[in-house]
Formats: C-alpha cells, structure tokens, sequence
C-alpha cells in the first residue's frame, strides 16, 4: 500500500473514531484492514505480504474492543492469553506493556499475530461476532503490533523465571509445540534442552512457512527471547538415534516432552506419483526455505515449472502454489476435490493466492499423471467432482461425476493432501500407546502419554493442526508436567 493510502485510511479512522467517541458507541467503529504490499509486487518477491499496523490503525481498532465482563475471546485462544488486557494497554497506548501481557501466555506473540487463524479461534468467540454479528475485534493485528512494536524499539522484555531448580527437561523439537512448552517449563525453574534433528531451530515454523508469510528473522527473535529466558538448544541431534531414549534418562533428564510434528508425507497412490516433477509438499517447501533450493546454484536446487499444480486446499498448498507463483511459474494452480467453502485455508491465504493470480480447480480430483519420453510429468487427468451427505468432518463428501474427466497440461506437481506423524520417536521409543495413524496416545487434559514420564503434543499426537493448537497441547502439558513433578520429586 503507498504512503498516500495509509495516510488516507489513517484520516478515515480519525474521523470515525472522532464520531464514535462522541457519541461513546465504539460498536460502530469499522474493522481495521491490513496494509499489504500491492499483489502485482509481491507476487514476484518473497517480501512480506502484510504490512502491520501503524500506530495510529492500531490505536483506532483497539477502541472497538468492548473490555467484555465474560471476555470469551480469551477461553476461545488455545494459550488463554488476556485478550482485553492487551487491548487495553494499546488503546492507552502502553505498547511495551502490551507486548509483555502477551508474553505471560505465549511464547511466540510475533508468530502467532501472523499465522494464527484466529478467525476460528478467539475473533469467532468476540462479542462483535457471536452478539452483534458484526466483524470481530481484530485480535491478531494487534497482536502481531504490539509484538512488532516491542522488537523495532529494542527493548525486547524477557519474562521472569523462578530460581533454577536443578531438574533437567528434554524436548523434542523445536516446534512450536516444542517452544511453547520450553518457555513454560523455564518460567518454572526447570533446566529445559531442546533437541532439534535439523541444523536450524524453529520446526515447521522454518522449513514449512515461506518467508513471504512469516519471515526468518521473526522466528529467529523469539527463538532468541526463549535463550534469554534460559531455554538451551541443540540442533543436529536426532533423539531416537543420535541421543536414545535410555541415555537422555542416564544423563539425568527427569522427564521428556515430544513435539517432534508430522513430517511423514501422504500421497494419493494414483498413477504417475513416481514421474519426475511429482512430489511431496513438505519436500518442495523444506527444500525452498530451508535449503536454498530456488538459487540454481545451490547444492539442491529445485525445478521451477511453469504450469504447477497443487493437489490440496490448506494452509500448506496455498503457501506452496504461492511460492511456485514467485519461482516464475506463468500458470500456478489449485486442484480441490471440494468446494471454495470446504477448503481448510485461512480466508486470507485464499484470498491472498487468488490477488496474485493463482488458478483455483475446484471440485477436481487428480485420477492419473502421465509423463514425456524423459520420464517427466506432462500433463494430469482430473475427474470432475460433486458434493455429496456430509462425511464424519461434517463437510459434504465429494462424489465423482460420473464419465466428466479433463486433461490438463503440467510440468509439475505438488503434492498436499496431508501428512503423518514422524515415526522414529514411536518407533523408538519404549513405553508408548500408538495408534494406528502412528499418533502418539495421550491424556487429552495432561497430554501425558502411557509412560508416566513422556507427555506430548502438537502433530505427534494430533497427526496435522495449527501452530496455536499446538503450542496450546505445549502450555497444556507444561502445567501437568510440573504438577507431576512436583509431586514425586518431594
């Protein structure tokens, strides 16, 4: 957005603020928009596609806030944050404030402010929403502000932690399951490592998220706020393997949290998946910003095609139909068995893809790929689907129509139709309940496992959520933990 346009829109708030105040009603306050860099721009650049609040649009939406007596939003947010107490510095404008109410609950405020759907989490249980139905407080710009804020003044707060305990703690992952948990732990006295199987910290906050979305350097600052705090850090460590289960027990770890995620990729098992430029989500995008594969002069570059399908409708195929559009693809596509409103994508991500020219198939569903005489994929035959009754998720199952298939030429194809959980910690591991997705079995409310000393959370247990939820089953298993503790080691 040009200077003039934030300006314009600043003068707008202005006004409606002046009005609002006057006449003491805030619910007519209209939602703040985020400023985004202009679709055309973005779409060739990994640059960061919102651009936060100024302080002015951030002040103005802090006034819609109602300070309800029963704030539901709070008990909508899976790490409880204190919601109106946040909104409430900004609106005074205590903004360092803020940022510190948010780091009571949330280990990782600047993560969270851009990726969070909060518009099925605590924005769904605003009063705007569920009583006036009108839009809700927009809870996460001002989290990201007041989170954003905080770092550009360089005055980064480190939350207090009790005096050290001596009791040493073992995560596995650093995830944001992993980090949750860390940082809980370590505000308790605890002596908590965080081991991490890749060379760099952060999970699939790092090899899973472009940088377009959530950029490196924020991740790396809350991983930072976490060693201030006293969280330590191996990375290249493999628990399972590098380091077993019984030699993190003779190394005096009184207890283990595993948040070692979903990595293990699903595919369709149709045919052609084994043509060359067919492949995994998790590859292509681990391989895109984690190992500098879009440089061709890197050790592993990645193809670049210019007709690029994605087989998926979340989150993660957006992010990757996204970056293919920024890799030079000319046509970049999505192929969904169900409608524009089953798709699990954020509203945003959707309406973000479709800004920068990104072709939606849906009511598609791949049946084969074929390949040229290289043995690369050529093209892909889609069967045209319909919905049909709702399946065990409540959303209308998607039925083949019958005889209505079309080809449609590509050079490669990515494939996101979910992932499961990594097997080497169920695999190695002695003493665990498994399920039969691979899952690890946990007490939903203390997200301990079979073996009394071994909890854990996030898409290890869950087989592919959100980042929120997972660092809710972290915090969640943070506070059973020390209870636990606390008990036998009296």
């Amino acid at each position: 957005m040009s200077d003039y346009l934030q300006a314009e829109r600043a003068q707008e708030w202005r006004e409606a603020l002046r009005k609002s105040m006057k006449n003491k009603d805030r619910t007519n306050l209209p939602r703040v928009k985020m400023p985004e860099v202009d679709p055309e721009v973005r779409s060739h650049t990994y640059d960061e596609v919102n651009r936060g609040l100024t302080v002015e649009l951030a002040i103005g939406e802090s006034h819609r806030c109602l300070d309800c007596v029963d704030p539901t939003c709070i008990t909508g947010c899976p790490v409880e944050i204190n919601i109106p107490k946040f909104i409430k510095n900004i609106e005074r404008g205590e903004f360092l404030e803020a940022a510190r109410t948010l780091k009571e609950s949330s280990a990782l405020p600047a993560v969270c402010g851009r990726v969070c759907p909060q518009e099925r989490q605590c924005e769904s249980q605003c009063f705007y929403t569920l009583k006036l139905k009108k839009e809700p407080v927009a809870i996460g710009h001002l989290e990201r502000f007041a989170a954003d804020y905080e770092r550009m003044s360089g005055q980064l707060s480190v939350p207090p932690t009790a005096p050290p305990n001596g009791i040493r703690i073992a995560v596995v992952g650093s995830g944001p399951a992993g980090l949750a948990f860390a940082g809980d732990m370590v505000k308790q006295g605890y002596d908590v490592t965080v081991f991490e199987a890749l060379h760099e910290l952060g999970g699939v906050l790092r090899y899973g998220i472009p940088e377009f979305r959530l950029p490196n350097d924020i991740v790396d600052i809350e991983i930072e706020g976490l060693r201030k705090m006293g969280v330590k850090f191996e990375t290249n460590c493999i628990i399972g393997k590098t380091i077993s289960q019984e030699e993190l027990r003779e190394e005096g770890y009184k207890a283990i949290f595993v948040g070692s995620g979903a990595g293990l990729p699903n595919f369709m098992n149709i045919p052609g998946e084994n043509l060359i430029g067919v492949m995994s989500c998790n590859e292509y995008l681990t391989r895109i910003n984690l190992m500098q594969a879009a440089d061709p002069e890197s050790d592993t570059p990645v193809y670049m095609g210019k007709k690029v399908a994605v087989i998926g409708g979340g989150n993660t195929a957006m992010d990757a139909v996204r970056t293919a559009r920024r890799l030079g693809a000319e046509k970049a596509m999505i192929i969904y068995r169900r409608s524009e409103e089953e798709m699990p994508a954020r509203i945003e991500e959707v309406k973000h893809a479709k800004e920068e020219g990104i072709d939606f198939y849906t009511l598609h569903n791949p049946l084969r790929y074929e390949g040229d005489e290289r043995g690369r994929v050529q093209r892909m035959l889609l069967q045209r689907m319909e919905l049909g009754a709702p399946d065990q998720s409540g959303r209308r199952r998607p039925v083949p129509v019958e005889g209505d298939t079309v080809w449609l030429e590509v050079d490669e194809v990515i494939v996101s139709v979910g992932v499961s959980p990594n097997p080497l910690i169920p695999q190695s591991f002695s003493g665990l309940e498994v399920t039969g997705w691979g899952t690890i079995v946990v007490n939903q409310e203390t997200m301990q496992s079979a073996d009394e000393m071994i909890y854990a959370g996030g898409d290890i247990v869950r087989g592919g959520a959100t980042v929120i939820l997972a660092m809710g089953d972290g915090r969640k298993a943070a506070k059973a933990m020390h209870q636990h503790l606390q008990q036998t080691e009296s």
